[in-house]
């Protein structure tokens, strides 16, 4: 016989995978948006740059204040969520057994194992077993809001760089065309990337995000030459 069988989940990395996809396809969409409209408005090179990078800059900033906000909003809840557990098991730990004893009960054990499994699970370590089965939630692997906010501010920068970078080099009657490109390319890379790590299948990922960013890049590019055909 082999050694213990080790797995490996992918749902395990379903925070940082969702931060990372997001603050990339953010970055690269919203800026190569922001630049295609603005270049659509036939301004110079020095202005798409310097739009490009504040907008690299700004885009960051927001996703990592926004991220650690909404992380840390749920990293409050599950420790009052484990506070309020830990106080339940110290003043009704006879209801708290029952409690357990009636989980295990529904997911199909008789009675009596049911009472044995929850006592003791309850004396090895009550609160995390309290919290994984009760409340679904692991004491060991709460929301990082640190770890949410740096992924996705530099998931943003790297997923901005391109198109900045497409405004920077490449001649004004090609601007539009090359940026479209590479944030389309760049859009289903991502789509493909993000659904292979979670180990889902990359078409309708891929296909949504196309789709989605070309309609952005068009709508962008319409409003800035009409815009700057009337101003």
């Amino acid at each position: 016989m082999g050694g213990p069988i080790t797995e490996r989940h992918r749902s395990v990395f379903s925070g940082p995978l969702r931060a990372g996809v997001l603050g990339a396809n953010d970055g690269l969409l919203s800026t190569a948006a922001i630049l295609i409209g603005i270049a659509a408005a036939d301004v110079s090179r020095s202005a798409l740059i310097t739009a490009g990078v504040a907008a690299l800059v700004a885009g960051a900033l927001s996703m990592a204040v926004g991220e650690y906000s909404s992380v840390s909003s749920q990293l409050d809840a599950e420790r009052a969520d484990l506070h309020r557990e830990h106080h339940e098991l110290a003043d009704e730990p006879e209801a708290e057994l029952a409690e357990l004893t009636a989980i295990y009960r529904r997911r199909g054990l008789d009675a009596a194992l049911a009472h044995e499994v929850a006592r003791q699970l309850t004396a090895t370590d009550a609160l995390t077993t309290h919290a994984r089965d009760e409340l679904g939630l692991d004491p060991n692997m709460l929301a990082n809001p640190r770890q949410a906010a740096v992924t996705s501010a530099v998931a943003f920068v790297v997923g901005a760089l391109p198109p900045v970078l497409v405004v920077a080099a490449v001649p004004s009657s090609w601007r539009i065309t090359i940026g479209v490109l590479v944030t389309l390319i760049g859009l289903g890379l991502l789509g493909f990337v993000g659904a292979r790590l979670g180990g889902a299948p990359w078409r309708r990922p891929v296909a949504r995000v196309l789709v989605g960013g070309a309609v952005a890049l068009f709508v962008s590019a319409a409003i800035g030459r009409l815009v700057g055909v009337a101003v």
